[in-house]
């Protein structure tokens, strides 16, 4: 059984099943209730149906998103999008912003989908290497952050399937290719542009272009540039199925001023404390003993908060001046507001689980941005 983090949301979906259990069970139920009325609906009521369950005592779309769902998409949506490593749903909420409904969601690390589910009231399918393109219902827009990895050159072998085998990229390839939606929205580390000496871009630049026949726009954007207080620098890749003759895209321009920090910080907030033996042994070592430590009046944005920021060992990050020693962590309300999120999103995860989340989570404004002229652009 999928682990979600809502009881009462699992409760609901083990009621709706009844005795029924089979693969991904969670995932596909809980698609069907929040896409009912949608043509994508029918994809999981075959399912449903399949394995015997009794579709007519299931609740309504709007009564089960009112229940359960913190980020309903909205009315009448203009598009349809799938969510590859999801995360904690920073794609999504970017999106749904701008007209989108998300048909689709995969994510393999459990603490996440808890906090995916309990926003969105979709329990994501897991591992993306196990999913079968043709079972995904058809969609607009796909989007997703992949990991950087090198791919084989070996031999003379010709084709995204070889060069790319055994990559997270090539199951991306291969549901384009399979499933041939309008547009894709992809996010990387800027350091893809070097990896390899440039290769692995070369590769996966070959791959959208000519081999799936996309349009393909690429550029490298900062989050300090679009009203989040944090500097975190991200390579975004944007395609067109070329039949739709979109020869040109304009990435969103920066906003006139970068927002500082110190209008977040929570002054009187007790964050976990930092002994005294670890702010002399490692924090002040860091940086030429000039560590990043904030309070309310810090008019910068912050340093890229990292997945391992709770390891301070081995990290260099961002401290609050506050807290039993002087020094602390980030708070939740912090870590929100460096990331984008609303300060209503639910996180039910322990504090280590929440830094690791918000670490590998792209920054909410910079893909509404983004996702926002994708949207205009389908739109005609």
């Amino acid at each position: 059984m999928a682990t979600v983090g809502n009881s009462d949301l699992v409760k609901q979906l083990r009621t709706c099943l009844g005795d029924v259990h089979f693969d991904e069970d969670l995932a596909v139920i809980s698609h069907y209730l929040s896409l009912q009325g949608s043509p994508q609906a029918l994809h999981y009521e075959s399912i449903l149906r399949k394995n015997g369950v009794d579709l007519n005592k299931l609740p309504s779309k709007a009564e089960y998103l009112k229940n359960f769902a913190q980020y309903p998409p909205k009315r009448n949506p203009k598009f349809s999008f799938i969510d590859l490593f999801a995360g904690i749903g920073g794609f999504r909420l970017a999106m749904q912003e701008n007209g989108g409904e998300c048909v689709f969601t995969s994510e393999w690390d459990s603490s996440a989908k808890q906090t995916y589910s309990v926003n969105y009231a979709d329990v994501p399918f897991g591992d993306i290497t196990k999913v079968d393109p043709k079972t995904i219902p058809d969609f607009d827009v796909l989007t997703g952050g992949f990991p950087c990895q090198p791919f084989s050159s070996i031999g003379k072998r010709e084709g995204f399937e070889h060069k790319t085998q055994g990559t997270l990229f090539f199951y991306i390839a291969n549901i384009v290719k399979v499933k041939q939606p309008k547009a894709f929205l992809l996010e990387n580390v800027p350091g893809l542009v070097n990896h390899n000496d440039g290769k692995t871009l070369e590769i996966i630049m070959e791959t959208l272009k000519k081999e799936l026949n996309y349009e393909v726009f690429i550029k490298v954007l900062n989050s300090a540039d679009y009203k989040v207080p944090q500097e975190r620098k991200r390579l975004y890749i944007v395609g067109f199925r070329k039949d739709l003759k979109i020869t040109d895209f304009e990435f969103p321009k920066p906003c006139d001023k970068k927002i500082g920090i110190g209008q977040f910080v929570e002054v009187d907030a007790e964050g976990p404390s930092i002994s005294e033996h670890l702010q002399k042994s490692y924090i002040y070592k860091k940086d030429d003993g000039h560590p990043e430590i904030i309070d309310a009046t810090s008019d910068f944005p912050v340093k890229t908060l990292c997945a391992s920021y709770h390891k301070i060992q081995r990290i260099t990050g961002t401290f609050v001046r506050g807290g039993k020693t002087g020094l602390r962590l980030l708070t939740e309300k912090e870590c929100k507001a460096i990331m984008g999120y609303p300060q209503e999103f639910k996180i039910p995860v322990s504090r280590t689980q929440m830094y690791h989340q918000f670490g590998n989570s792209v920054a909410v404004p910079v893909v509404k941005a983004i996702s926002k002229k994708i949207a205009e652009k389908l739109e005609g």
